[in-house]
């Protein structure tokens, strides 16, 4: 069971990477940018991939009547999300130390994991929703207003995940080092549920 909180605090504790390191990527190109241009989107906020890409973004959105792109303390998520991740990186290394010393059962790894799935399937619909209505609420009086072919107005949303057409625009969305090291991380919490488990059969 020592070994298997061991790896229970290691994985826990890489939620701490994402602290550094982005969780999601959003690229737009097209013909007018040799560069793409895009953002990387932190659990604190939102950076350009390059020095003007944000102001270059909220520039093109303007036309089109998008909000420009929410500071840290403009959205509530980047107040809660650092929250909750530090405090389930700590959450996992008491639960795992525990695990160490024999106090409790491997089962509380695999809750942990549970509980953590569940906050991140909530997170996931939370961006999505941001992006919904990052693309979708426009600006009324906006300089350009496209429409289809009912009349509706167009939806700016980018994709959740993978690649869509946004008028003259390529926009991809894609996870970056911070989300992959959260999965290595919560992966780790599964192994080592199975570790102890066996080291009690054992």
């Amino acid at each position: 069971m020592k070994k298997a909180g061991i790896v229970m605090i290691i994985g826990s504790l890489l939620l701490l990477g994402l602290f550094a390191l982005p969780l999601w990527n959003i690229t737009l190109g097209a013909p007018q940018y040799p560069e793409p241009i895009g953002m990387n989107i932190y659990i604190s906020g939102i950076e350009g991939m390059s020095e003007f890409d944000i102001q270059n973004i909220d520039g093109l959105n303007h036309y089109i009547g998008m909000k420009t792109i929410p500071k840290p303390d403009e959205m509530w998520e980047f107040q809660v999300f650092p929250m909750v991740i530090g405090g389930m990186a700590i959450l996992g290394a008491i639960i795992g130390l525990f695990g160490f010393l024999g106090k409790i059962s491997s089962s509380w790894f695999l809750g942990w994991f549970i509980l953590m799935s569940i906050l991140g399937v909530l997170g996931m619909y939370d961006f999505n929703q941001w992006l919904l209505e990052y693309g979708t609420d426009l600006d009324p009086n906006a300089i350009m207003k496209m429409v289809d072919e009912q009349g509706n107005p167009l939806s700016y949303k980018p994709p959740l995940l993978g690649h869509q057409k946004i008028l003259n625009f390529d926009a991809y969305s894609y996870p970056l080092a911070g989300a992959y090291m959260m999965f290595v991380g919560m992966s780790l919490t599964v192994v080592a549920f199975f570790m102890g488990r066996k080291s009690k059969k054992a």
